[in-house]
């Protein structure tokens, strides 16, 4: 594996952890607060689940070495 791509590697990892963190933390209650009349809104739980499918699938390209390979299987008549 060369160097971009194990920095893509790596890049890719520390990204799902963070979004891993953040999916964790919405889902402990962390999503929206309240101080006085200001409310907060950190991020959408549908976001961050949609990034992580994306990151998942860029690590399974990434580990596999590049994208789907695709054989094609051609019958022949005796």
């Amino acid at each position: 594996m060369n160097q971009i791509m194990s920095d893509r590697l790596a890049l890719t990892k520390t990204r799902l952890a963070a979004y891993i963190q953040a999916e964790a933390a919405i889902l402990g209650g962390a999503q929206s607060y309240s101080i006085g009349n200001r409310t907060l809104t950190r991020a959408d739980l549908g976001i961050i689940a949609d990034y992580i499918t994306r990151l998942q699938m860029d690590l399974n390209k990434l580990t596999r070495g590049g994208a789907l390979r695709i054989q094609r299987i051609v019958p022949r008549m005796p």
